[in-house]
């Protein structure tokens, strides 16, 4: 096959649509967002993109069938804003590889008149969150008001080290082309899947976007990683240990 190869499953026609990435990342946080909209709004399957930069695999479903790894494009139209939707298992495995593959990404929105894009993922805090803060990186001063106003917060060289990957490039490479793009990061340990820090984002998505989104589903993601995190309170809190009995150990 091509480096990068398309297949066109269907060609709805949609009105300024918005670009939402969510590959995986950081407590899979943009994808758990991602995937989230497409359970809600019924998304509909337009574009795959096959790569060579993702690993040499494919995917199994429930009937044993294989299908080659690849990235995808879902449709979602609501009442606030019809939606282009990225999701997928994968990143590309080289720095050309990220380029080259949202170089892609930004010609399928683009041919379907994406504007404006909104890349989505998680920023660590090393440490379990309480109150999930949402931190923002737009294209352009202009775009910051707004999401400000939704609650995001623009903090001075954070996240440290920049924005990596497809959800740095979207802005990076989309604000060369004239898209408004900004990048919402839930804060997140780093250490668990994480569906509060995925809502976090969704509910600034909401704000922006004017969108009404229904959480049951994450709600119920969530209380299944609350027991795992309780569990490692527990073990981080665990009984203190008598000073005599402290010691070495080599």
């Amino acid at each position: 096959m091509e480096d990068i190869e398309i297949d066109e499953v269907a060609t709805p026609e949609l009105t300024d649509p918005v670009l939402i990435e969510g590959l995986p990342g950081v407590g899979h946080v943009g994808k758990l967002a991602a995937e989230h909209l497409l359970e809600e709004f019924d998304g509909e399957l337009v574009r795959r993109v096959y790569a060579t930069e993702f690993p040499p695999q494919v995917n199994v479903d429930d009937g044993g069938v294989a299908e080659l790894t690849c990235a995808e494009f879902h449709a979602v139209e609501t009442d606030g804003a019809d939606l282009l939707v990225l999701t997928g298992d994968h990143q590309a495995g080289s720095n050309a590889g990220h380029y080259k593959l949202t170089s892609t990404f930004l010609d399928v929105a683009e041919a379907f008149g994406a504007e404006r894009a909104f890349a989505l993922g998680g920023v660590p805090t090393g440490e379990l969150v309480e109150e999930y803060t949402v931190l923002g990186a737009a294209s352009e001063d202009a775009l910051t008001e707004d999401l400000e106003d939704a609650g995001v917060e623009f903090r001075a060289d954070e996240p440290a080290g920049g924005i990596v990957g497809v959800s740095g490039l979207v802005l990076g490479l989309g604000g060369r082309r004239g898209f408004e793009a900004a990048c919402l990061m839930g804060e997140t340990s780093g250490y668990l899947v994480d569906p509060k820090s995925a809502r976090a984002v969704l509910e600034v998505l909401e704000s922006v976007l004017d969108l009404s989104v229904g959480y049951e589903s994450l709600e119920d993601r969530a209380e299944e990683m609350e027991e795992v995190v309780g569990k490692i309170r527990e073990m981080q809190e665990g009984p203190a240990v008598p000073d005599d009995d402290l010691r070495y150990i080599g």
